[in-house]
């Protein structure tokens, strides 16, 4: 069976959320399917591989700049997360992470570092059976600068009173891969195992 292997030099983990402790990407890209659609723009697992870990009104940004289209950015992207909002009973927690939280909690100080909304990560977080190992949560609410700034992350070990050069992060994205490297963390892409 696939193990996750947490470095001997690590004294504090960080977990990215979508994608790493729960499997939402799938969720995710219907949400955006269904309403990118409404203005005739497909959406592809390769377009959200892209921009996994940016909050949702700066991907809707991004795509409407792209296609030209002419909307409201924030308003699209509260109708994304209305309509993920509606999909999440269907999530499911990515099994070889969660073997980690529980191994290491009340062993190592744990955090989650997410470009999501403070909500739907708590919610996210409770549906996959979570939230207990958790006191530490960072949003896209809690920072000025998103991944792939490091600020995310940094945030998390300042939290926990580690350094971050002995924080490991748990991540899936791209951008959220970038972070940790620039925060002079050690990670562990979670999609290489």
């Amino acid at each position: 069976m696939k193990k996750l292997q947490v470095d001997p030099k690590a004294k504090a983990l960080i977990f990215d959320l979508d994608g790493t402790i729960v499997d939402t990407m799938p969720v995710h890209l219907l949400a955006y399917q269904k309403v990118l659609g409404n203005f005739g723009i497909e959406f592809t697992k390769q377009n959200l591989d892209k921009m996994a870990g940016l909050p949702t009104k700066e991907t809707m940004e991004l795509i409407f700049e792209k296609h030209g289209v002419k909307a409201d950015a924030a308003e699209e992207a509260k109708n994304k997360e209305d309509e993920y909002e509606k999909l999440m009973p269907s999530l499911k927690p990515v099994e070889i992470v969660l073997d980690v939280i529980k191994e290491y909690h009340g062993k190592l100080p744990m955090s989650v570092g997410t470009g999501g909304y403070r909500r739907l990560s708590k919610k996210s977080l409770e549906l996959a059976g979570v939230s207990k190992y958790f006191d530490i949560v960072i949003t896209n609410e809690d920072v000025k600068n998103f991944k792939p700034h490091p600020e995310t992350f940094l945030r998390c070990a300042e939290l926990m009173g580690v350094q971050p050069e002995y924080c490991q992060v748990f991540e899936d994205g791209r951008l959220g891969i970038e972070a940790a490297k620039t925060a002079n963390m050690m990670w562990v892409d979670v999609t290489k195992i």
